[in-house]
């Protein structure tokens, strides 16, 4: 599904929004090493990104032609500051189609100033226009700005699941599910 390109101005930054391209897929794949060693809340380390540009570009592909998927590429003053992205649950059975998960991750220089709200709020709202009803998210327990953005939207707490995450040094961290209604 393809997000159509939209510009906004958001606290003095020239915002644009749009679905990737196959050109990105550079881009992307050098970011998500970026933002997995800048973020200890995602799901991956920095080495376990390993897959080509070609592989990239051949999910871009496939998330632009997807019927039950989108993704948002964020830039701030023409840079490239993160993502953001929903998939249907329907791939699970059919009961689950009115089910979506959502990811969402930004540059650490460009947190801070409202562009990951607009990101979720424009996400959520695609959603809702393609007849989803529940959007879903994990979140790292220890993630608290992540959580209070979540809140602020309307997201309720549904579940914890502790130790879910094992660090490199050998601690842990919990994820909280959060569900929305649409």
């Amino acid at each position: 599904m393809i997000y159509p390109e939209e510009r906004i101005m958001l606290r003095g930054h020239d915002i644009t929004l749009r679905s990737p391209i196959p050109e990105d897929a550079a881009l992307l794949t050098e970011y998500l090493r970026t933002v997995s060693g800048e973020c200890p809340y995602l799901m991956h380390d920095p080495d376990e990104i390993n897959f080509t540009v070609e592989e990239e570009r051949e999910f871009i592909n496939s998330r632009n032609g997807s019927e039950d998927s989108v993704m948002i590429l964020a830039f701030s003053d023409g840079e490239f500051a993160g993502s953001c992205s929903f998939e249907s649950m329907g791939r699970c059975g059919k009961r689950y189609r009115h089910r979506m998960d959502i990811g969402i991750s930004l540059l650490e220089r460009f947190t801070g100033f409202g562009l990951g709200r607009l990101m979720l709020e424009r996400l959520l709202q695609k959603a809702k226009d393609e007849g989803f009803e529940q959007a879903e998210l994990s979140v790292v327990d220890e993630n608290e700005r992540a959580i209070a953005l979540y809140r602020k939207l309307g997201f309720e707490e549904c579940g914890h699941m502790p130790r879910c995450n094992k660090y490199e040094d050998g601690t842990y961290t919990g994820d909280i599910f959060m569900v929305k209604l649409l």
